[in-house]
């Protein structure tokens, strides 16, 4: 891929260019260690780190040109500046167009809300490959372009990146990118040059507000994907809300796109007609615009039905085919790290799961709980430098919905773990009869506990982190996964 300076120039028309603008790019970044022969840099303005620091680096790296909100006294040699009075903004509009706007040629398939996005991602792009497509996902666990996997390190990638990956996914034949879009990617337009055909909106529930401030915010950024989803030129624009959770009325008046609804009531174009709950899988009937559809799933818990319908919803209106929405549906068997089943020879029921707000707290010790014969424990905490405003509430949740609870630590960061528990047993000093408490700021120590002390018929949720590997600390990051820490207690055990 590469583009003349002067046809990136034309989408700037109040920049100030000093240099040639003859220039040939052959590569955007924004990270100066990525820069390579033929780059422009983007000199980002963030919370610890100025771009612009770095600008002799990229020069050095084979940078040939460089957006900028301040000249140097010196430009590198050989390297134009294009000053602007916004390189993010600048950024959002020169990224899509130096890839040929691929959020345009793909059919993008949006999934927004606080919980049930990767679940529902991950289903539906298997539905799409099943029915035929190439398709691509971006989320928070991986990217994958068809079988080629790698790394996520955001739910949604910032504007360089994602734009690349769309790219790579329209180099290689791509039909489909199933998305999840976090609130922070709306708000902070990572999503620019994208155009939409269909999003979905699982639920909002009290998430990020260290970012958002306010729940009004947050729902806010989440309604940005509805409000423009009809922006652009390609057809069959469709929304789907489930309409149990409020903010569904709100976004849904808001949008100009065709509306597909599912939930409880029978007004809605989806709604459960009857669903058994066991402890590996679920029985689940749905009414449904193009019929009854009768599942076996191996999934479970009353959340996941909501996500079951949520990503019919999507399929319908992709015009995908009962028959193969059906048969995807009866052999999914979940995604790492959500209500993640882990056998390791143990007496009891050991479960992990993603679940770091109260919303998902609630909803998996819900489902915990209806599979539990014996006690419920739940092993939690909450991240630092994040909404501290949620950690009573889930030390209140914890202490309602289960029997035996440890609190211990998620991913710190900056923050004293044990500040973070406290904060946390603030919601813990009146402990019912028949309950008990605990408090192991080791993560490793505190699931070792709980493991140590289960009995046979008791089931075991270990929440917060899922799928991640790692746990990040004040001063540094360390290779950490809650499943991994079972398997190995297990061993050493045998």
């Amino acid at each position: 891929m590469e583009k003349q300076l002067a046809s990136l120039l034309a989408l700037l028309p109040d920049a100030k260019v000093v240099g040639d603008s003859k220039q040939v790019i052959t590569d955007v970044t924004a990270d100066s260690r990525a820069v390579q022969a033929g780059s422009l840099f983007i000199c980002l303005k963030g919370a610890t780190v100025d771009g612009h620091k770095f600008l002799a680096m990229a020069a050095e790296k084979g940078a040939v040109a460089a957006l900028v909100e301040d000249m140097p006294q010196e430009a590198p040699a050989g390297v134009t500046l294009i000053q602007v009075a916004d390189t993010r903004a600048a950024m959002e509009a020169v990224t899509p167009f130096f890839y040929d706007y691929p959020g345009k040629k793909l059919r993008m398939i949006g999934v927004t809300g606080t919980n049930g996005k990767t679940t529902s991602t991950n289903i539906i792009r298997l539905i799409l490959r099943k029915a035929g497509f190439k398709v691509g996902l971006i989320g928070t666990i991986n990217i994958m372009i068809e079988d080629e996997v790698t790394d996520s390190h955001n739910t949604t990638p910032d504007v360089v990146d994602l734009q690349k990956t769309l790219y790579k996914m329209v180099c290689a034949g791509c039909d489909y990118c199933v998305m999840e879009v976090s609130s922070h990617a709306l708000a902070l337009k990572r999503v620019a040059g994208i155009e939409y055909d269909c999003a979905v909106l699982t639920n909002i529930t009290q998430d990020h507000l260290d970012f958002h401030k306010t729940m009004e915010n947050y729902r806010d950024a989440k309604s940005l994907l509805f409000e423009h989803l009809t922006d652009g030129k390609k057809p069959n624009k469709n929304a789907v809300f489930n309409m149990d959770d409020p903010s569904s009325a709100i976004i849904k008046a808001r949008t100009k796109a065709n509306v597909l609804t599912f939930g409880e009531g029978k007004d809605n174009d989806i709604y459960p007609l009857t669903f058994t709950v066991e402890p590996k899988h679920m029985q689940l009937k749905l009414h449904t615009p193009v019929g009854e559809m009768d599942l076996e799933l191996k999934i479970t818990g009353e959340f996941n039905v909501y996500n079951v319908m949520g990503v019919i919803g999507a399929m319908l209106a992709e015009k995908i085919d009962k028959a193969t929405i059906e048969a995807v549906l009866d052999g999914f068997d979940g995604v790492p790290g959500r209500f993640q089943l882990v056998e390791a020879g143990q007496p009891y029921t050991v479960i992990v799961d993603y679940a770091h707000t109260p919303d998902g707290l609630e909803n998996v010790l819900n489902t915990a709980r209806s599979i539990t014969k014996g006690k419920l424990w739940v092993v939690f905490g909450c991240g630092g430098d994040r909404d501290n405003k949620k950690r009573p509430i889930m030390g209140a949740l914890a202490l309602k919905l289960a029997d035996k609870v440890v609190v211990t630590s998620d991913n710190p960061r900056t923050e004293d773990p044990e500040l973070i528990i406290d904060e946390i047993f603030t919601a813990l000093t009146d402990v019912p009869a028949g309950k008990e408490v605990y408090r192991e700021s080791d993560r490793r120590e505190a699931i070792s506990f709980a493991l140590a002390h289960a009995a046979a018929d008791d089931v075991i949720l270990i929440a917060g982190k899922g799928h991640e590997n790692y746990q990040i600390l004040k001063d540094r990051t360390i290779h950490f996964d809650d499943k991994e820490v079972v398997m190995e207690y297990w061993s050493d055990k045998k």
